[in-house]
């Protein structure tokens, strides 16, 4: 759960925090879970829950794509992801490096496990907006991996 609120938020004590208060909430709500889903799925989706509120305290800003037109941009060359060899710390920190909105989005799809819609319910924010920001961390994320930045 640690390492799930630490993906989302960046910040150590940040991620304390949202564990520790995830955990009491979690104590103090025990007889609102239903086994509709396992303890530890229910337990995953508060500690989720608490580290977006934490970017939403921090003003993070995630723009409905739609609204903005920035969709009608012409995208950036493609890279090709064969040529570029992962290593999984380097992936770690590229991730780290990425900005509030892509890190959540590339973290809840990639390494939680969700789906789009989903995490647009998550973060309130329309299924568009969702998979635009997703390829578009994705590909901030293969550039800096392919630049070196993340050495």
């Amino acid at each position: 759960m640690y390492n799930t609120s630490l993906r989302i938020v960046n910040n150590r004590a940040d991620a304390e925090d949202v564990l520790q208060e995830a955990f009491v909430d979690a104590f103090r709500s025990l007889n609102e879970f239903h086994y509709r889903s396992t303890f530890g799925a229910w337990l995953k989706r508060i500690v989720i829950n608490k580290s977006i509120n934490v970017l939403r305290k921090r003003r993070m800003d995630l723009v409905d794509i739609d609204e903005t037109g920035l969709h009608l941009l012409p995208q950036d060359e493609p890279i090709d992801e064969n040529e570029i060899q992962l290593k999984v710390e380097e992936v770690k920190t590229a991730i780290r490096r990425l900005p509030d909105g892509y890190r959540s989005v590339i973290t809840l799809y990639l390494l939680e496990g969700y789906d789009h819609e989903e995490i647009s319910e998550i973060l309130g924010i329309s299924h568009n907006t969702v998979r635009t920001q997703y390829v578009r961390a994705k590909q901030k994320l293969l550039h800096i991996l392919k630049s070196g930045e993340a050495l």
